[in-house]
Protein backbone atom coordinates (compact mmCIF):
# COMPACT_ATOMS: atom_id res chain seq x y z
CA UNK A 1 0.00 0.00 0.00
CA UNK A 2 1.52 3.31 -1.10
CA UNK A 3 1.32 6.62 0.75
CA UNK A 4 -0.67 8.12 -2.15
CA UNK A 5 -4.05 6.85 -3.31
CA UNK A 6 -4.91 7.93 -6.87
CA UNK A 7 -8.63 7.74 -6.11
CA UNK A 8 -10.60 10.96 -5.59
CA UNK A 9 -12.63 11.88 -2.54
CA UNK A 10 -16.27 11.61 -3.74
CA UNK A 11 -17.66 15.09 -4.36
CA UNK A 12 -20.80 14.34 -2.33
CA UNK A 13 -18.62 14.01 0.77
CA UNK A 14 -17.28 17.55 0.40
CA UNK A 15 -20.61 19.34 0.86
CA UNK A 16 -20.04 22.64 2.64
CA UNK A 17 -16.33 22.73 1.78
CA UNK A 18 -14.44 25.91 2.55
CA UNK A 19 -10.80 26.75 2.14
CA UNK A 20 -8.14 27.94 -0.26
CA UNK A 21 -4.42 28.66 -0.63
CA UNK A 22 -2.08 29.75 2.13
CA UNK A 23 1.42 31.21 2.03
CA UNK A 24 4.14 31.52 4.63
CA UNK A 25 5.59 34.98 5.05
CA UNK A 26 8.25 35.85 7.62
CA UNK A 27 8.05 39.50 8.73
CA UNK A 28 10.65 41.36 10.77
CA UNK A 29 9.73 44.82 12.05
CA UNK A 30 12.77 47.09 12.23
CA UNK A 31 13.39 49.72 14.87
CA UNK A 32 12.33 52.37 12.36
CA UNK A 33 8.94 50.71 11.98
CA UNK A 34 9.74 49.50 8.47
CA UNK A 35 9.33 45.83 7.65
CA UNK A 36 11.49 43.22 5.99
CA UNK A 37 9.46 40.41 4.46
CA UNK A 38 10.61 37.05 3.15
CA UNK A 39 8.83 33.92 1.99
CA UNK A 40 10.56 30.53 2.31
CA UNK A 41 7.87 28.78 0.22
CA UNK A 42 8.21 28.64 -3.56
CA UNK A 43 4.66 27.29 -3.82
CA UNK A 44 1.43 27.91 -1.98
CA UNK A 45 -0.31 25.19 0.02
CA UNK A 46 -4.05 24.74 0.17
CA UNK A 47 -6.16 23.94 3.21
CA UNK A 48 -9.81 22.90 3.28
CA UNK A 49 -12.49 21.93 5.74
CA UNK A 50 -14.98 19.51 4.21
CA UNK A 51 -18.34 18.10 5.18
CA UNK A 52 -19.47 20.92 7.46
CA UNK A 53 -23.04 20.98 6.10
CA UNK A 54 -25.92 18.83 7.33
CA UNK A 55 -25.93 15.60 5.31
CA UNK A 56 -27.38 12.12 5.22
CA UNK A 57 -26.23 9.39 7.56
CA UNK A 58 -25.12 7.40 4.53
CA UNK A 59 -22.76 10.21 3.47
CA UNK A 60 -21.40 10.51 7.02
CA UNK A 61 -20.81 6.75 6.94
CA UNK A 62 -19.07 7.03 3.54
CA UNK A 63 -16.74 9.79 4.76
CA UNK A 64 -15.79 7.73 7.81
CA UNK A 65 -15.10 4.75 5.54
CA UNK A 66 -12.89 6.87 3.25
CA UNK A 67 -11.03 8.25 6.28
CA UNK A 68 -10.45 4.76 7.64
CA UNK A 69 -9.25 3.47 4.27
CA UNK A 70 -6.70 6.29 4.12
CA UNK A 71 -5.57 5.47 7.68
CA UNK A 72 -6.22 9.03 8.81
CA UNK A 73 -3.33 11.34 7.95
CA UNK A 74 -1.16 8.58 6.49
CA UNK A 75 -2.33 8.19 2.88
CA UNK A 76 -2.79 11.20 0.62
CA UNK A 77 -5.41 11.27 -2.16
CA UNK A 78 -6.98 13.36 -4.90
CA UNK A 79 -9.43 16.16 -4.05
CA UNK A 80 -11.49 18.23 -6.49
CA UNK A 81 -11.10 21.83 -5.33
CA UNK A 82 -14.52 23.38 -6.10
CA UNK A 83 -12.89 26.77 -6.65
CA UNK A 84 -9.89 25.82 -8.80
CA UNK A 85 -9.96 22.62 -10.87
CA UNK A 86 -9.61 23.80 -14.47
CA UNK A 87 -6.96 25.37 -16.66
CA UNK A 88 -9.52 28.15 -17.22
CA UNK A 89 -12.01 29.95 -14.93
CA UNK A 90 -14.61 27.55 -13.42
CA UNK A 91 -17.54 28.68 -15.57
CA UNK A 92 -15.64 28.44 -18.86
CA UNK A 93 -14.83 25.43 -21.05
CA UNK A 94 -11.24 24.25 -21.32
CA UNK A 95 -9.37 24.74 -24.61
CA UNK A 96 -5.92 23.59 -25.72
CA UNK A 97 -4.80 27.25 -25.61
CA UNK A 98 -5.52 27.87 -21.91
CA UNK A 99 -2.08 27.56 -20.36
CA UNK A 100 1.53 27.88 -21.45
CA UNK A 101 3.28 24.50 -21.55
CA UNK A 102 6.68 25.42 -22.94
CA UNK A 103 8.65 26.11 -26.08
CA UNK A 104 9.95 23.43 -28.36
CA UNK A 105 13.70 23.04 -28.86
CA UNK A 106 13.69 20.17 -31.34
CA UNK A 107 14.92 17.73 -28.69
CA UNK A 108 12.76 17.83 -25.56
CA UNK A 109 9.60 15.72 -25.48
CA UNK A 110 8.53 15.98 -21.80
CA UNK A 111 6.85 19.10 -20.36
CA UNK A 112 5.26 19.71 -16.96
CA UNK A 113 1.67 20.95 -16.86
CA UNK A 114 1.47 24.37 -15.22
CA UNK A 115 -1.21 26.91 -14.36
CA UNK A 116 -0.50 30.63 -14.38
CA UNK A 117 -1.92 32.79 -11.57
CA UNK A 118 -1.64 36.52 -12.16
CA UNK A 119 -0.03 38.44 -15.02
CA UNK A 120 3.35 39.87 -15.89
CA UNK A 121 6.61 39.39 -14.02
CA UNK A 122 4.85 38.84 -10.69
CA UNK A 123 2.71 35.94 -11.95
CA UNK A 124 2.96 32.59 -10.19
CA UNK A 125 3.30 29.32 -12.10
CA UNK A 126 1.69 26.45 -10.21
CA UNK A 127 2.85 22.94 -11.18
CA UNK A 128 -0.11 20.65 -11.88
CA UNK A 129 0.80 17.15 -10.67
CA UNK A 130 -2.60 15.43 -10.68
CA UNK A 131 -4.38 16.10 -14.00
CA UNK A 132 -7.44 14.18 -15.16
CA UNK A 133 -5.68 12.31 -17.95
CA UNK A 134 -8.51 12.08 -20.50
CA UNK A 135 -9.23 15.81 -20.12
CA UNK A 136 -5.82 17.07 -21.30
CA UNK A 137 -5.79 18.92 -24.62
CA UNK A 138 -2.56 20.17 -26.21
CA UNK A 139 -1.75 22.56 -29.05
CA UNK A 140 1.46 23.24 -30.98
CA UNK A 141 1.62 26.77 -32.39
CA UNK A 142 -2.15 27.04 -31.90
CA UNK A 143 -3.03 23.81 -33.72
CA UNK A 144 -4.47 21.04 -31.52
CA UNK A 145 -2.46 17.82 -31.50
CA UNK A 146 -3.16 14.32 -30.20
CA UNK A 147 0.43 13.08 -30.62
CA UNK A 148 1.18 13.00 -26.91
CA UNK A 149 0.58 11.06 -23.71
CA UNK A 150 0.18 12.36 -20.17
CA UNK A 151 1.22 10.83 -16.87
CA UNK A 152 -1.76 11.42 -14.59
CA UNK A 153 0.37 10.70 -11.51
CA UNK A 154 2.92 13.46 -12.26
CA UNK A 155 1.32 15.85 -14.75
CA UNK A 156 4.10 15.40 -17.33
CA UNK A 157 3.07 15.62 -20.99
CA UNK A 158 5.24 13.52 -23.32
CA UNK A 159 5.11 14.27 -27.05
CA UNK A 160 5.57 11.43 -29.52
CA UNK A 161 8.18 13.50 -31.38
CA UNK A 162 10.04 16.56 -30.09
CA UNK A 163 8.20 19.79 -30.97
CA UNK A 164 10.14 21.96 -33.41
CA UNK A 165 12.49 24.60 -32.09
CA UNK A 166 10.57 27.76 -31.19
CA UNK A 167 7.15 26.08 -31.32
CA UNK A 168 4.72 27.48 -28.73
CA UNK A 169 3.19 24.68 -26.65
CA UNK A 170 -0.07 25.18 -24.76
CA UNK A 171 -2.51 22.98 -22.88
CA UNK A 172 -5.95 22.82 -21.30
CA UNK A 173 -6.98 20.34 -18.61
CA UNK A 174 -8.96 19.41 -15.53
CA UNK A 175 -7.01 18.59 -12.40
CA UNK A 176 -7.21 17.50 -8.77
CA UNK A 177 -5.30 18.76 -5.74
CA UNK A 178 -3.26 16.16 -3.83
CA UNK A 179 -4.27 16.32 -0.16
CA UNK A 180 -4.37 14.30 3.05
CA UNK A 181 -6.53 14.48 6.14
CA UNK A 182 -5.00 16.89 8.64
CA UNK A 183 -6.34 14.96 11.60
CA UNK A 184 -6.22 11.41 12.91
CA UNK A 185 -9.64 11.76 14.50
CA UNK A 186 -13.12 12.28 13.08
CA UNK A 187 -16.08 13.28 15.19
CA UNK A 188 -19.61 12.93 13.80
CA UNK A 189 -22.81 14.44 15.20
CA UNK A 190 -26.27 13.01 14.63
CA UNK A 191 -28.51 16.01 14.02
CA UNK A 192 -31.78 14.25 13.14
CA UNK A 193 -33.24 10.81 12.58
CA UNK A 194 -31.74 10.48 9.09
CA UNK A 195 -29.16 13.28 9.07
CA UNK A 196 -25.81 14.05 10.61
CA UNK A 197 -22.88 16.39 10.45
CA UNK A 198 -19.17 15.67 10.23
CA UNK A 199 -16.23 17.86 9.24
CA UNK A 200 -12.62 17.12 8.50
CA UNK A 201 -9.62 19.32 7.70
CA UNK A 202 -7.57 18.60 4.58
CA UNK A 203 -4.14 19.94 3.66
CA UNK A 204 -2.36 19.90 0.31
CA UNK A 205 0.72 17.72 -0.02
CA UNK A 206 3.59 18.47 -2.38
CA UNK A 207 4.19 15.50 -4.67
Amino acid sequence: MTAFHEGRLPLTLAVGVRGGPERRTEIVTLGSGREERNTPWAHGRRRYDIGGALTTLDDVHALIAFFEARRGRWQAFRFRDPFDWKSCPPQQEITPLDQYLGEGDGETTAFQLMKLHGVGDDAYLRPIRKPVADSVRVAIDGAESDAFSVDEATGVVDFVTPPASGAALTAGFLFDTPVRFDTDRLEATREALEAGRISAPLIEVLV
